[in-house]
């Protein structure tokens, strides 16, 4: 092999390597979501009534769901009790959700640019008519890392500033947005309390009036 082949060789393997690496960056850093993955996860699944297999509605707890809803909406999500908070997480388990890796600035509740897509994406799907008059939860979680009373009241202030964004953004009614903080009391990754992916906004559709067979 000559030394021109050597050189030219050589330049090509380095090539290929840093577009390898410049790729892989891009796909570790890409955590935004589309619009349509927010709307496939949030819309409400079909009900039952009757004797029929599946999901059956009991109107009795929608009804209860419904009048522990309106106690909470319109309320500051620092004014939430321990209870209520809990309370809110227990319906949300069996609704439609989903977990946003919406980042923020350090020590801050100010969205990081690199995360306003997911955002916005989130306000394009809670404005299309298949989510209309739907109530939804924004809840706010943290890692481990800090005091509990800290994570505490930055969950909260960070859920607050998704709301804002989109009652501002896209015209959402606030009254439809219930914000709750869990501060590192819930995290995704127990085992690991430091992992960024606990650092995290859950969209839960609390919606009652789900479309029945």
């Amino acid at each position: 092999m000559t030394r021109f082949d050597k050189f030219f060789g050589l330049k090509a393997i380095t090539l290929s390597a840093a577009l390898s690496m410049t790729a892989g960056l891009a796909l570790a850093g890409d955590n935004n979501v589309s619009t349509d993955k927010i709307l496939d996860a949030l819309k409400p699944k079909p009900v039952t009534r009757g004797l029929s297999v599946g999901p059956q509605a009991d109107p009795t707890a929608q009804a209860k769901e419904a009048t522990f809803l309106n106690t909470v909406r319109n309320r500051s999500t620092r004014s939430l009790s321990t209870g209520e908070r809990e309370q809110i997480a227990e319906l949300a388990a069996t609704k439609p959700k989903i977990d946003l890796e919406i980042q923020f600035d350090y020590n801050s509740a100010d969205i990081a640019k690199t995360s306003v897509p997911s955002v916005q994406a989130l306000g394009k799907a809670l404005s299309d008519p298949a989510l209309k008059g739907s109530t939804f939860v924004v809840a706010g979680h943290t890692d481990a890392i800090g005091g509990e009373d800290y994570n505490q009241g930055l969950s909260e202030r960070r859920a607050d500033t998704i709301k804002k964004y989109l009652v501002q953004n896209y015209g959402l009614n606030g009254t439809d947005l219930v914000t709750v903080g869990y501060g590192k009391t819930k995290l995704k990754d127990t085992a690991n309390g430091a992992d960024p992916i606990n650092r995290r906004v859950q969209v839960v559709n609390m919606d009652t009036k789900t479309a029945s067979k």
